[in-house]
């Protein structure tokens, strides 16, 4: 545990933006809801799996009950069929932490995606490239009919700064680079560039030893088969909503899609999920060892939270919890 004291100089014109990250199922979401609701916050969501509607299972998005009264942003905001760039979630999540401070409130960002936590607390500079649905279908063909590292070889080749730091499992992400160079002739890593946020950041990590994570993993994906998983996914494809879309690739759903189409059975979708979340969650693991700056924190430690809450209040310069920018 890390409690280290935080200065309490404020720099001029910064507010204060308390970000909670951690690999999935460590407890980021509840440990947002407890912070806003002692530190008079809202909660900004910085996963990419809660943004759309309808999948509130396969995501484990949190409920009403769980928000506990506490106001949430970017969360149930999008159809499973829409588009959505990593540039609309930069806008979008800047918007909503600068009306939460407008109206006195603490700013709360909290979630494990790490190319949303990266595009707000490090400030990128994202380009503006449109999406080109013609260019997206002929790729997505060609990663499926040839395969994922296909597409990675042809972003080695024209962006390679972007391909070491992008998997080529992340179809969606190796599509996008070749996109923006396709649009402009230019990589997209010389067109990116950092130009950090007008807040002062603390950043408070979350973290249990691997071993213990796969576990949580693995129950919660018990609870979800057990919630209505498989209903939940057919009554996407029902509705219209086909396997390709891009909320259709968050973890969970194409594993059941292939379920449902007779291409596994559901003991096996089970352990593909399982071991999909486990991988991913050591590429939030690796992206976390990576961040600057982070006050870590067991939550199986007595008295983890009393700490976290403390080293917050005093960060938002907020003893007596009822206003955290007075």
């Amino acid at each position: 545990m890390n409690a280290t004291t935080v200065a309490t100089s404020k720099p001029a014109n910064k507010q204060p933006l308390v970000a909670v990250v951690g690999a999935t199922t460590v407890g980021k979401t509840s440990a947002a809801i407890c912070l806003a609701r002692d530190l008079g916050g809202e909660v900004v969501s910085a996963d990419s799996r809660y943004l759309y509607r309808g999948m509130d299972i396969g995501t484990a998005t949190p409920s009403e009950d769980e928000m506990a009264g506490v106001p949430h942003y970017l969360i149930n905001i999008l159809d499973p069929t829409d588009d959505y760039s990593l540039s609309l979630y930069q806008r979008d999540a800047y918007q909503a932490i600068d009306d939460i401070l407008r109206r006195g409130r603490l700013p709360i960002l909290a979630g494990g995606t790490p190319l949303y936590v990266n595009a707000v607390l490090q400030g990128w500079r994202i380009p503006e490239v449109p999406p080109d649905p013609a260019f997206r279908a002929a790729l997505e063909e060609l990663a499926t009919s040839e395969g994922p590292e296909s597409l990675h070889a042809r972003l080695r080749e024209a962006d390679p700064v972007v391909a070491a730091r992008t998997p080529a499992a992340n179809v969606r992400r190796v599509i996008r680079a070749l996109e923006i160079y396709h649009a402009t002739g230019q990589r997209m890593s010389d067109l990116e560039g950092r130009e950090p946020p007008p807040y002062r950041v603390l950043i408070l990590g979350l973290q249990v030893p691997r071993e213990e994570l796969f576990a949580r993993i693995d129950r919660r994906v018990e609870v979800q088969i057990a919630s209505g998983l498989v209903a939940e996914v057919r009554a996407l494809l029902a509705r219209g909503v086909p396997p390709g879309a891009p909320a259709m690739s968050a973890i969970g759903y194409p594993q059941i899609v292939d379920y449902l189409e007779n291409r596994n059975t559901l003991d096996q979708a089970i352990r593909q999920i399982k071991y999909d979340t486990h991988r991913y969650a050591r590429h939030q693991m690796t992206w976390l060892r990576r961040m600057r700056d982070v006050h870590w924190f067991d939550p199986r430690e007595a008295g983890w939270y009393e700490a976290a809450l403390a080293l917050a209040r005093s960060f938002a310069g907020n003893e007596t919890a009822q206003n955290p920018l007075a």
